[in-house]
């Protein structure tokens, strides 16, 4: 099998000191290859969104090492990480993080144009992921237009624009009814097959049923895990 595609080993996150000292992460190790998707569940407050905030380098770990697509986090510098989440990491945040002056198009384009892609090809790009997550008519509206439900396909389509290695969603179905959600799993499903590794936070079973494997965390800690990393027929196809 091929190299994963996130790679979090011995990590832990403790924030405070003393008495406040909470620890959000406990030596948890984990992997995600390509053309895998890995669901976390677990209680509130058990670390899940810790983890995937680390993942994606948006924090750093007290203690232990992260690595996306080869690279160590902890090596790369503010500068690095940024460049690696406009250019390979998409994420889904749990409030959305649109920009509210930016039309739909201008904020899942604004990764690319950020890399130095062109307008014109970013806002093109952005159209076609727009129209992935059914919101083809809504390229022109602005965030505070729109409800809920399509501030989050927003926020998916930055996630899958371009070409993401790795894909990290926080509850991506949460404002979004049942049908909408299953489509939603059924797009990072594809992205996954297609290549990308993708790690999924979720309260539902039904969501993590999309998943190649889940893991369980409780109070910073992987508990259980279900499921079996892909095969290396995968890696074979990919490489050759």
């Amino acid at each position: 099998m091929s190299d994963p595609v996130l790679r979090l080993t011995d990590v832990s996150r403790v924030h405070g000191t003393g008495a406040a000292e909470v620890h959000a992460l406990r030596g948890v190790s984990l992997e995600a290859y390509a053309g895998e998707l890995v669901a976390i569940m677990g209680p509130s407050g058990s670390g899940k969104s810790s983890l995937l905030t680390i993942a994606g380098g948006l924090d750093s770990p007290t203690s232990g090492s992260v690595t996306v697509d080869g690279q160590d986090l902890g090596e790369a510098g503010i500068s690095g990480r940024a460049k690696l989440r406009r250019t390979s990491v998409g994420y889904v945040f749990q409030d959305f993080n649109l920009i509210p002056a930016l039309t739909a198009a201008e904020n899942v384009a604004l990764p690319l144009e950020l890399d130095g892609a062109g307008r014109r090809s970013a806002r093109d790009a952005a159209r076609v992921a727009l129209e992935e997550v059914g919101l083809d008519g809504f390229a022109d509206r602005f965030p505070d237009e729109m409800s809920g439900g399509q501030r989050q396909r927003i926020a998916i389509a930055r996630a899958i624009v371009g070409e993401r290695r790795l894909i990290l969603a926080d509850e991506p179905t949460g404002a979004l009814d049942t049908e909408t959600g299953e489509d939603i799993l059924k797009l990072i499903r594809a992205r996954c097959d297609a290549g990308a590794a993708g790690v999924l936070v979720t309260h539902e079973p039904r969501y993590a049923s999309w998943a190649d494997r889940v893991i369980y965390v409780r109070d910073g800690l992987v508990v259980d895990e279900a499921g079996e990393t892909p095969s290396t027929v995968f890696a074979v196809e990919v490489e050759g």
